[in-house]
């Protein structure tokens, strides 16, 4: 191929602006370059909370998005994941303390299923039976607000920090806490794939 040919397909390549979605007002993510619009679907992007919202202070919050929608010269996305940084989580660590964590999966009032990871750092040493009071705790809490809340609503409680925020106040009551966050927040299915699901298992007991 000659190179005013290899030239000539960059030329044609378009770029696609991702939008975050609503639920992040939209915000700008980068771009994305495609010969295709169909090429840009399912394509991830990932950003900080501290880059969307001009915070520094907030790069240690990973967001992760995926392209759904693809007009002219706009990609549109959904969010799929929140993560803290590895060396934020590691600054938190003491010699001398516990940390507690909990893998929790919960299901949405509009029918997302996700998958929500908090984490506990103690002030001293806790024991056994307080490490599991304190995982308890955050895991009766997560389900209670994944009961109460949409999807958007549930996502913004755990970026802004609400409900680690809730689950340090009752959770500091079995023993001092220096610290709660949620390091991990993933979307397993949406309503969709939920409904899918639970349709191919009434058709299994259907047949049994």
């Amino acid at each position: 191929m000659s190179e005013r040919s290899v030239s000539k397909r960059k030329q044609e390549k378009r770029w696609y602006t991702v939008m975050a979605p609503e639920m992040f007002d939209r915000a700008e993510l980068g771009e994305t370059p495609a010969d295709e619009p169909e090429q840009v679907y399912d394509r991830t992007i990932q950003t900080t909370l501290g880059e969307l919202q001009n915070d520094p202070s907030e790069n240690n919050t990973k967001l992760t998005f995926q392209i759904t929608d693809v007009g002219s010269d706009t990609a549109y996305s959904e969010f799929i994941q929140h993560e803290l940084t590895r060396d934020y989580l590691r600054s938190l660590t003491r010699r001398g303390t516990s940390k507690v964590d909990a893998f929790i999966t919960v299901l949405t009032t509009d029918d997302y299923r996700v998958q929500v990871q908090p984490v506990a750092y103690t002030t001293k040493s806790a024991d056994h039976s307080q490490e599991h009071a304190i995982r308890r705790t955050m895991i009766d809490l997560v389900e209670e607000a994944a009961a109460d809340r949409t999807f958007e609503g549930l996502i913004d409680s755990i970026v802004e920090g609400r409900l680690s925020s809730a689950i340090y106040a009752e959770a500091k009551t079995i023993y001092p806490l220096r610290r709660v966050e949620v390091q991990k927040t993933r979307v397993e299915a949406k309503p969709e794939e939920v409904a899918a699901e639970e349709e191919a298992t009434v058709d299994i007991d259907e047949d049994a």
